[in-house]
Parts: C-alpha cells; sequence; structure tokens
C-alpha cells in the first residue's frame, strides 16, 4: 500500500495566530515583571499581574498546540499531480481467505 505523499502541515494558519498571541501575552508577562518599581518585584506587577499574564499567555500556547486546524491544507489539483502523486491510495484488491495449513507429512 503506497502512503500519501501529498505534504501537508502539523499546523494551520489559525494555530500560528494563536502562537503568536500566546508569545506576546507571555512577553508582555515578563516585562510586566520587570517594571515593578518595589524592592525585589514585591508590589502588585510584579507578584500578581506579571504571573497572571504568564498563565494566560501559556494557557493560550497550549490551546494553540492541541486546536485542530480549522481548514485543511490546500491540496493540488491540476491533472499532471493528480497523475504523479496520487492523493489517496487506491484500495487493494480483496485477498481470499487462506486456507489453514495441514501438518507435513515426513518420509522415514
Amino acid at each position: 500500500m503506497e502512503p500519501n505523499t501529498t505534504p501537508r502541515f502539523a499546523f494551520g494558519p489559525r494555530n500560528y495566530r494563536l502562537m503568536f498571541i500566546g508569545l506576546a501575552v507571555l512577553a508582555a508577562g515578563f516585562i510586566t515583571m520587570t517594571l515593578d518599581s518595589e524592592d525585589y518585584g514585591e508590589g502588585f506587577l510584579g507578584i500578581t499581574l506579571g504571573p497572571i499574564l504568564l498563565a494566560i499567555g501559556f494557557l493560550i500556547e497550549f490551546w494553540a498546540i492541541m486546536t485542530r486546524p480549522g481548514t485543511s491544507a490546500p491540496v493540488a489539483r491540476d491533472t499532471t499531480t493528480t497523475s504523479t502523486v496520487p492523493s489517496q491510495p487506491t484500495p487493494a484488491a480483496p485477498v481470499a481467505p487462506v486456507a489453514t495449513p495441514q501438518a507435513p507429512t515426513y518420509k522415514r
């Protein structure tokens, strides 16, 4: 059986958009923690808002990886490509059931 040779990406455009949004939220969380004016980052920005943004960013990244792409990748439909690279393999002919093997007879 010939494997499907049509190239497809693991993620769709929606997944990549969510990944970039998640990276931006993560960056905003780290920057927010560094902007805290209290000693050792013990103010509202460093202890509360920054970690909340980080948790939200990681949740967005997880969602971007786990969600299925909204649309499937485009497949070529021209006659040259479909004749040389089949998008789906042809089903094999049905195989007749094999008879149970009999015990061999040995000559002594």
